[in-house]
């Protein structure tokens, strides 16, 4: 977590010495296998080169890495042996039980593409207003659309471990994944076919991630993922949609069932 607040704001080495650290620690504690190690250290190896590639070795080692984080996220890589901090828990007593990992692998994801996409945190000139608007608006919409279909059900409360949530929430999830699904792969897409198809894009396929959830999570997921998109695009910078994500869930967590109704 240390490293990755570090290398949001550009503390390179700093960064790369944490890294380190935690290699060494999870390796040695057996918290990572070899494998695992191995993996992680070719991804974020291969993520530094990209910048420097151009035409279709470009395209081969963008398209490398987005399999690896999408591995990496997807837990489909064998070696990390993610710690379980909540074990089937209720935010409240109308709320389904669930539980939470803190991932060792997935926060790895920004680190990447960090490297393979370096200019992904440079705030634009001037802020576009209207954009942000939308997005921030977008966020209640959501929430009256889930209460209007049944995804959640009020219930206003704080379990009693909200902290251990909070912090893995913002760092080991929402701002691992904003930085994918914005940082990189909106600006990506945006970069070679406009705004629009980037923010739409990018939207789809983090919808799309939660497919596991069912087609009602799915269409919500799109939803956020739009509503992030835009206000990244109306800032430039990363922490915008990061927080867009993290008010998101910590207003869900606190207002309403969580993930949804028993």
């Amino acid at each position: 977590m240390a490293a990755q607040i570090v290398a949001v704001a550009g503390g390179r080495m700093l960064c790369l010495a944490l890294l380190t650290l935690f290699g060494a620690v999870a390796l040695t504690t057996g918290l990572i296998t070899p494998i695992a190690f191995c993996t992680a250290l070719a991804g974020l190896g291969g993520a530094a080169i990209i910048p420097r590639l151009s035409g279709y070795s470009a395209g081969f080692g963008h398209t490398a890495m987005i399999l690896w984080a999408v591995a990496l996220g997807a837990h489909l890589v064998p070696g990390f042996h993610n710690l379980l901090v909540l074990d089937q828990v209720q935010s409240g007593p109308d709320s389904t039980a669930f539980s939470m990992y803190l991932n060792l692998d997935k926060p790895l994801v920004l680190f990447a593409v960090l490297l393979a996409w370096p200019n992904m945190n440079t705030p634009i000139a001037q802020v576009r207003r209207f954009p942000l608007f939308v997005g921030l608006i977008l966020l209640p919409l959501l929430f009256a659309t889930g209460l209007a279909t049944g995804a959640v059900r009020p219930e206003i409360g704080l379990p009693e471990w909200w902290q251990v949530f909070a912090l893995a929430n913002l760092l080991l999830t929402c701002l691992t994944e904003e930085a994918f699904f914005r940082g990189y792969l909106q600006s990506m897409i945006s970069s070679k076919l406009g705004a629009a198809l980037g923010i739409a894009a990018a939207s789809v396929l983090f919808g799309l991630v939660h497919w596991p959830g069912g087609m009602a999570l799915v269409a919500f997921a799109s939803i956020l993922g739009a509503a992030c998109g835009l206000g990244y695009y109306a800032t430039g910078r990363l922490w915008v949609p990061t927080l867009m994500h993290f008010v998101f869930n910590a207003a869900h967590l606190v207002f309403f069932t969580y993930p949804g109704p028993a």
